[in-house]
């Protein structure tokens, strides 16, 4: 009976805190629906307020969705062969590499925008491309998909099923796309949904990184709100969560996936 009281306790108190972390958002996405914010939902509702933003802004809209996919690709080709390193190799070089890996991470976004703007903002146009928030993003996101690859290649004995594979007289080759990938499938899909939505939703690096004609998503939400009327930026709002929703269900599937393959 105790513990019943308390459970029902817990649940009451989570409950009031999953209410005043969502209410806000649910205002937000109302508020990108309505026809008159300060009057409120008896001045009926609309999609006019999401259209005029998809129409004067869906160059930021396509330029964020295009800078994730790109980031995709390459945190792929970066990530998987680095995992696989830092599984095969475990050594005191690869641990400071993993290390050092995960330090943009650890700095804030501002601090890493500040150091590519240092380093590389005079190198010809480069400053001006979308290419140059891709490798802050790319940067930002890098350690995301190591991780996952790396915790699936530890949970399923990776080396053992290599062992096997090669005593048949496997190539490398053949061991790597035939063993190594389809194992850490799992992993893989974890990571790349969590880079879509790292990249998607990057503010802080972007925010330096970006200039008028590179403006992303999150930077363009921002200026909307400071700039524009409320129902406007909370129809920019709508379309975020509108891309980034079925994003967030793909990657609790994936994480269930990932679950029952380790089990």
């Amino acid at each position: 009976m105790k513990r019943s009281i308390h459970f029902r306790w817990l649940l009451v108190f989570t409950l009031c805190v999953s209410m005043f972390l969502v209410l806000p958002v649910v205002m937000s996405i109302m508020a990108g629906l309505t026809k008159n914010y300060f009057v409120g939902l008896s001045s009926g509702l609309t999609l006019d307020w999401v259209i005029k933003v998809w129409s004067e802004y869906h160059r930021s809209i396509v330029l964020s969705v295009g800078i994730a996919l790109a980031c995709l690709m390459c945190t792929l080709l970066l990530g998987i062969p680095a995992a696989y390193v830092l599984f095969k190799r475990s050594n005191a070089w690869t641990r400071t590499a993993e290390e050092l890996l995960m330090m943009p991470v650890a700095l804030p976004g501002i601090a890493t925008a500040l150091a590519l703007i240092t380093m590389y903002g005079a190198v010809g146009e480069f400053r001006s491309h979308w290419s140059f928030i891709l490798v802050g993003h790319v940067l930002f996101t890098l350690p995301f998909m190591v991780r996952s690859v790396l915790a699936v290649m530890h949970s399923i004995e990776l080396n053992i099923l290599e062992e096997g594979a090669r005593s048949l007289g496997a190539s490398f080759r053949q061991r790597f796309f035939q063993v190594v990938l389809p194992n850490c499938a799992p992993g893989i899909l974890a990571g790349s949904l969590m880079v879509l939505t790292l990249s998607m939703g990057e503010f802080n690096m972007t925010l330096l990184l970006h200039t008028p004609f590179t403006q992303t998503l999150p930077v363009g939400l921002a200026d909307a709100y400071a700039s524009l009327r409320i129902e406007v930026a909370s129809a920019y709002t709508v379309i975020f969560f509108f891309i980034l929703i079925p994003l967030l269900v793909a990657m609790q599937a994936s994480k269930r996936l990932t679950q029952s393959k380790t089990n």
